[in-house]
C-alpha cells in the first residue's frame, strides 16, 4: 500500500514539475516574443514609479498581454531596481524584454516633447516639438525668437515637463561671439562663460543638455568635439596642400563655410581659393572683409561699401595676400573636410547663379560674363520684389 502511495506521489510530483517547467518555458517565450502592440506609443515613467505601475499602464494600453510576466521578468533579470523616469517610444510589437531594457537603460527620453534652442548665423530661435509615436516624426508646436518674443503658451506648458528633451543646436558658420551670446539667454543653462573661445574652435552640431547644466561645461564639450574633428581630418588630409598647420586649414574651412551653403560646392570653392593662393592672387572674399568690420559680433545686414573693400583691416582679403590671420566663423566637419580634400580644378572665380549656388570660371573673361548674368538676375529679382 505504502509503495503504491509513494509511487502515485512521485508520479504526481513528476507531472507537477513537468507542468511548472512548461509554464516557465511558456512565460520565458512570452517575455521575449513580439508583443501585441498594434501601434507605437509613448510610455511615460513618472519619478517614484515602480514596475507594477508600469506593467499595469502597458497592459491598459495594449502593449503587454501578461503584466505579471512583465514584472516577474524584470525581477528575474535583476532590473527591478534600475527603473528610470522618462518618456520612452515603445514600438509596434515590442517584446516585454525590450521594453524592460528601454526603461532601465540610460534614462534618456526617446519620445515626448523637445525644446530645441537653435543658434544660427542670422539669429537664434526656439522650436518646441513633440514626437508622434505613430510616425516617429517630430511635429512642431511652436517657434519663436527668444529675444523678441512673444513666448507662446506651448513653450510654457512643455518647459514644465521634467522629461522634456532639451537640445542646443549650433549652425555651421556661427561665430564664437554669437554662440556665447546666445547661450547666455538659454534659461535652462546656468553659470557664466568667462571668455569667448577663439574663432573656429567650437563644433557646430546638436547637443543634448540638462536643466541646470553649466554653460561653461557645454562650451568645453564644443571645444573638445571641434579639436577631435580637426585632428581626425588633419591626419587624413590630401597630399600637397599649402597649410602649415591644422589652424590654417580651419581658416580656409571657415572661408568655405561662409561662401556657400550648398554642400556639393564646398570642395570646389576650396579649390578656387587654393588655386588663387598658388598663383599669388588675393583671395578677395567678402565674408572675410565683413568679419574684419564686425569681428563676428552680429551680421552686417547690408552690402559692402567701396570704402570698406579698401579698408586696411587684417581680414581684408582685397588688400592683403594669403589667408586672413584667423578663422572668420566656426566651420562644420564638411567644410573642414573640403578644405583638406579640395576638388582638383582650374577654377579661379565664382559668382552667385541665382539658385542659391554658384557658377565657376577659369578665366576673368568668362567670370565677367557670369557676373553680368548675375546682375540681370539681381535686377529682375529687385523688380519683382518692388511690384
Amino acid at each position: 500500500m505504502w509503495r503504491h502511495v509513494v509511487s502515485n506521489f512521485l508520479t504526481l510530483a513528476v507531472v507537477l514539475l513537468a507542468v511548472i517547467a512548461g509554464v516557465v518555458s511558456w512565460a520565458r517565450q512570452q517575455y521575449s516574443a513580439p508583443g501585441p502592440l498594434a501601434e507605437a506609443i509613448c510610455l511615460k515613467v513618472e519619478k517614484g514609479s515602480n514596475f507594477r505601475k508600469v506593467a499595469d499602464d502597458l497592459a491598459a494600453r495594449g502593449a503587454v498581454s501578461h503584466p505579471y510576466i512583465f514584472k516577474v521578468g524584470a525581477d528575474y533579470s535583476g532590473k527591478t531596481g534600475a527603473l528610470k523616469a522618462g518618456s520612452y517610444l515603445v514600438g509596434k510589437g515590442a517584446s516585454m524584454a525590450s521594453i524592460v531594457a528601454q526603461v532601465t537603460g540610460t534614462g534618456q527620453s526617446t519620445c515626448g516633447a523637445e525644446i530645441n534652442y537653435r543658434i544660427g548665423v542670422a539669429g537664434t530661435d526656439v522650436v518646441v516639438s513633440e514626437l508622434d509615436p505613430a510616425t516617429s516624426q517630430f511635429k512642431d508646436l511652436a517657434k519663436f525668437d527668444p529675444v523678441a518674443g512673444p513666448v507662446p503658451p506651448e513653450y510654457a506648458r512643455v518647459a514644465k515637463d521634467p522629461d522634456v528633451r532639451l537640445v542646443v543646436t549650433v549652425a555651421e558658420g556661427a561665430t564664437s561671439w554669437q554662440i556665447v551670446d546666445a547661450l547666455g539667454r538659454d534659461e535652462f543653462l546656468t553659470g557664466a562663460i568667462k571668455d569667448v573661445p577663439a574663432e573656429g574652435t567650437l563644433a557646430p552640431q546638436q547637443y543634448d543638455v540638462t536643466r541646470g547644466m553649466a554653460r561653461a561645461d557645454l562650451v568645453s564639450q564644443m571645444l573638445a568635439n571641434q579639436a577631435a574633428t580637426v585632428k581626425n581630418l588633419w591626419d587624413k588630409r590630401a597630399e600637397g596642400l599649402p597649410y602649415k598647420s591644422p589652424e590654417e586649414a580651419v581658416v580656409m574651412a571657415s572661408l568655405v563655410e561662409k561662401e556657400t551653403g550648398v554642400p556639393a560646392e564646398r570642395a570646389r570653392v576650396a579649390s578656387v581659393f587654393l588655386n588663387r593662393l598658388a598663383q599669388g592672387m588675393k583671395l578677395q572674399t567678402d565674408p572675410s572683409v565683413i568679419y574684419g568690420l564686425t569681428r563676428g559680433q552680429g551680421i552686417l545686414g547690408r552690402g559692402l561699401r567701396q570704402s570698406e573693400l579698401r579698408a586696411n583691416t587684417p581680414y581684408n582679403t582685397y588688400v592683403h595676400e594669403g589667408l586672413p590671420p584667423g578663422p572668420i566663423a566656426n566651420p562644420g566637419r564638411e567644410a573642414i573636410e573640403a578644405a583638406l580634400h579640395p576638388e582638383k580644378t582650374n577654377y579661379l572665380f565664382f559668382v552667385a547663379d541665382g539658385s542659391g549656388g554658384h557658377v565657376f570660371a577659369e578665366t576673368l573673361a568668362e567670370h565677367n560674363k557670369n557676373v553680368q548674368k548675375w546682375r540681370k538676375i539681381e535686377a529682375n529679382q529687385q523688380d519683382g520684389a518692388g511690384n
